[in-house]
């Protein structure tokens, strides 16, 4: 057992009860607390005052989230120690009258790799706090440390989030691609999910790839004449299984390389061509072996998003935006398309932004309408849907009432208008569920 162990009695945690408590999206820090906030201000001031532990002490206290309890620190005698989780790594450090210093390991490198070292040795050029280095046990390791009297509060947060960041995406890509060199390390604290949800989860990415290229195969839109239908069609899909699976590794390196691609404005390329790469890059993610995408599912707990927070004005100014263009669709029966127009909003949302926490939850509930089936197969027992596949009236509305009762307290102005709603078919009832959203007041007295 290391000093880590010692120190903060770590064990593992197991999801209880009998109700469903699956976590969907990205994490995000941009929802903290006052506690939070208030603790931020106690790390400046300390830091001001040359009360360099003290400032390190309450720089902890605003990154922990009670959710997730994703950081520890212990004081002994004049040195601080601390550990903190970013999805599949654990970040361990100290601070004393001296330095501050923050390691995590990545892998252990079992069979030295001119490649993988080379790769590094590059990546340490883009890195402006941290590095990548080789510890005394052979495990790749990144580093950042810095004397105590230069570790403001506003350099730590910056420091620690590009380490924990790279730390946590590099350590499933390179055991991917060097699997002969390299073996997994610290990983006790993730939680593994069964082998029935690992399967739920690919029978998911597989179908859902499948439905939406036999579409395009049936020649029911021209991708020529039509290269706008058959971009919302892959990027709702792109987004829908970022949001609901959940990857690590090289799902999610795909999925974000898929966004980069289509909205990179270098090289000036048509929207068919990008949509080709598009389908090109979701049929290599069905053919993956089903091993490999088993062992990018897992649960832990993170510190720090890389989603930038975003006000409500921002959804709502996408809605306004992108919701038109269902018209067309829906005029001329592309019931298909029109569908996705929502989802790829809704999507978009939820994969840029750290938006309010009542958005967060009614877009939640949005995929939990549209993809009733997979939520009820992970264990939501409320049925979203009528007999005959519309969305159901009454179970929706109270959602949205509970929604609005959880967040009453935060957003007393959240009244949304669910008189509005049609529940006739998912086109209709998508269209009339996000200007029901983008119309929400969520300022505060």
């Amino acid at each position: 057992m290391s000093i880590w162990d010692t120190l903060f009695g770590r064990r593992s945690r197991y999801p209880t009860g009998e109700q469903p408590d699956h976590n969907f999206g990205r994490y995000t820090d941009a929802y903290k607390t006052r506690d939070n906030y208030t603790a931020w201000d106690r790390a400046v001031d300390a830091f001001e005052d040359d009360r360099f532990l003290d400032a390190c002490a309450a720089f902890m206290a605003y990154l922990r989230d009670e959710r997730e309890d994703n950081v520890k620190w212990q004081q002994e005698d004049e040195k601080l120690y601390f550990e903190f989780y970013q999805g599949s790594k654990r970040v361990t450090g100290f601070a004393d009258g001296e330095q501050f210093r923050a390691t995590a390991r990545i892998a252990r490198l079992e069979t030295p790799n001119v490649d993988l070292l080379r790769r590094l040795t590059s990546m340490n050029y883009e890195l402006k706090y941290s590095r990548f280095a080789l510890d005394e046990d052979d495990c790749l390791t990144i580093v950042f440390d810095t004397p105590v009297v230069d570790a403001s509060p506003h350099k730590l947060y910056h420091a620690l989030k590009e380490m924990a960041l790279r730390a946590d995406k590099q350590d499933d890509l390179l055991l991917e691609e060097f699997e002969a060199a390299v073996s997994p390390v610290e990983v006790t604290h993730l939680e593994p999910l069964s082998e029935t949800e690992k399967a739920l989860k690919l029978r998911f990415l597989r179908e859902s790839i499948a439905g939406v290229t036999a579409y395009l195969a049936s020649s029911r839109i021209n991708p020529e004449e039509h290269p706008g239908a058959v971009a919302y069609l892959l990027l709702e899909l792109v987004y829908r299984l970022d949001y609901l699976l959940i990857p690590e590794g090289h799902t999610m390196e795909a999925l974000e390389r898929m966004h980069r691609m289509y909205f990179a404005r270098e090289g000036d390329q048509p929207v068919t061509y990008k949509n080709v790469r598009l389908l090109g890059e979701l049929q290599k993610l069905v053919e993956r072996a089903p091993e490999d995408f088993a062992e990018e599912l897992y649960g832990g707990k993170s510190t720090f998003g890389i989603t930038l927070p975003a006000s409500h004005d921002r959804l709502s100014g996408l809605i306004r935006n992108e919701l038109p263009n269902m018209d067309w669709y829906q005029d001329n029966d592309f019931d298909e398309v029109a569908r996705a127009i929502p989802g790829y909003i809704a999507g978009y949302a939820l994969f840029n932004y750290a938006i309010p926490p009542p958005d967060r939850d009614l877009l939640n509930l949005y995929y939990r309408v549209t993809e009733n089936s997979y939520f009820q197969k992970l264990g939501y027992q409320q049925e979203l849907l009528t007999r005959d596949g519309r969305p159901a009236r009454r179970p929706i509305k109270a959602i949205i009432a509970d929604i609005v009762e959880r967040h009453r307290r935060e957003y007393p102005r959240l009244r949304p208008v669910t008189s509005h709603l049609r529940f006739d078919n998912f086109p209709d009832f998508g269209r009339s569920y996000l200007e029901m959203v983008g119309e929400l007041d969520l300022s505060r007295p």
